[in-house]
């Protein structure tokens, strides 16, 4: 079942992706740090430092860093589990060098804070928690087994147990809300990402509904001069030819030029003159409304059938929205068009939600076009390989997106209990319900309720 929903998953558990390219540059950035730092305190303070493993530590990140250039492409994003290895090679190095420097005491300790950050900044919270978890090792591990550091003082320098003890609680609070933060930052930043890419895609396609209103209204204005005319010559041949098959077909072209510029008056005019008898229907109401076209016509017939186990009786009292029914009726035309001989109009409820389902017994939704189904303009090559008739599919990308302004959820496929497509809307329960408003004025105006037989 492909379902079609209005509003996007949260993402907030998805973090930043980090491309091979950045680590690159972050780890170069890191080398080039680790050599100023150990020549600077070398040759410009006179430590003596032991710079052979030292510079063979940093040459084993060189040859890492080398390896991931060549071997890799630059602009591809990190997987998870490579950014894992990456971290944890970058923190093992990092902590090596601080063994043989004095281990915590060394200042430059706090440098193990930035794989945890950068961990709980881009990766999935399990995975962080595995960097988090190694960076607290390594702090733990370089706090009890280190070289002295480099003091010229013959003696050096012995701090208390209790001072070194101190430090290894200050780097891990360090680690621990540094880490929590930067997941907090990028969560946020997620959530904020996540509500600018549904803006996105709202305002596209309320702008591509709008243009097509707006076409709608053009094509109306432009067709009343056309049906004018028409309609006048038609008179004119009616009045002058004689009786028989020609006269006929003028009064049947002068009937339907007349429907159309009833039609666009209507559509000109809809919405300017609520009936408040027609403002709360049943469930039965709606669906008839909406089939209503299609009642008369012989084959495909069209059926009416309640889920004998639905809870609780018809749901009444229900809003009726124009674009519900529009919708639903573009859907019935589409069953009725491909339908070989039923097309059935289905209901199921609970207290909490109303399903309707359009089936047909017709070939089904091509394959080619299902996965693209609800977009205005499916590429006509799929169309080409279909064997239904040709079509734009801008009537079901309408009739969807007047649902989801309701709040429906539609879901579509092939084969359900009839062997030809189905389309199945659901509406929690409360975005249906009609407003005490207008439930008083249907008891004023007292309709005649519809029964389905």
């Amino acid at each position: 079942m492909d379902t079609v929903n209005p509003y996007l998953m949260d993402q907030a558990s998805q973090k930043r992706v980090i491309r091979v390219r950045t680590l690159v540059h972050l780890r170069w950035f890191a080398i080039a740090g680790q050599l100023i730092v150990t020549f600077g305190v070398r040759l410009g303070l006179g430590y003596e430092l032991p710079i052979g493993p030292i510079l063979a530590v940093v040459a084993v990140a060189m040859w890492a860093n080398v390896y991931t250039l060549f071997k890799s492409n630059l602009t591809r994003p990190l997987r998870p589990y490579e950014l894992v290895r990456h971290l944890c090679f970058d923190t093992l190095q990092i902590a090596t060098i601080l063994c043989l420097t004095g281990g915590i005491q060394n200042p430059f300790s706090v440098w193990l804070v930035l794989p945890a950050m950068l961990a709980a900044a881009s990766l999935p919270p399990r995975k962080a928690l595995m960097v988090v978890a190694v960076v607290v090792s390594a702090i733990t591990a370089i706090s009890l087994f280190h070289q002295p550091l480099p003091w010229q003082e013959a003696e050096g320098y012995d701090r208390p147990a209790i001072y070194d003890l101190g430090t290894w609680l200050a780097l891990m609070l360090c680690v621990g809300f540094t880490a929590l933060y930067a997941y907090q930052v990028a969560a946020e930043q997620s959530k904020l990402s996540t509500a600018l890419q549904t803006t996105q895609k709202v305002l596209a396609r309320e702008e591509r509904l709008t243009a097509l209103g707006g076409l709608a209204a053009a094509a109306a204005h432009e067709l009343g001069t056309p049906l004018g005319t028409i309609q006048v010559t038609a008179r004119e041949m009616e009045r002058e030819l004689p009786e028989g098959p020609l006269k006929e077909d003028a009064q049947l072209l002068i009937s339907q030029t007349q429907r159309c510029q009833s039609i666009l008056r209507r559509l000109s005019n809809s919405g300017d003159n609520p009936d408040a008898q027609h403002s709360v229907m049943s469930l039965d109401d709606i669906m008839r409304e909406a089939a209503k076209p299609f009642l008369e016509q012989g084959t495909p017939r069209v059926e009416f059938v309640f889920d004998p186990d639905s809870e609780g009786p018809t749901p009444d009292h229900l809003q009726r929205m124009p674009e519900v029914i529009y919708s639903l009726r573009t859907l019935i035309e589409n069953g009725v068009k491909y339908a070989a001989t039923t097309v059935r109009l289905s209901a199921k409820w609970d207290e909490r939600s109303v399903a309707i389902m359009v089936e047909d017994d017709g070939e089904g939704f091509p394959a080619e076009v299902l996965s693209r189904l609800g977009e205005p303009f499916p590429r006509s090559e799929m169309m080409k390989k279909s064997s239904r008739k040709p079509g734009l599919g801008l009537g079901f990308f309408i009739a969807k997106t007047l649902l989801q302004r309701t709040g429906a959820t539609i879901s579509f496929g092939n084969g359900r209990r009839l062997s030809g497509a189905w389309v199945e809307l659901s509406w929690p329960v409360a975005n249906l319900r009609a407003t005490p408003i207008s439930i008083r004025q249907e008891a004023d105006a007292k309709p005649a309720e519809a029964t389905i037989v």
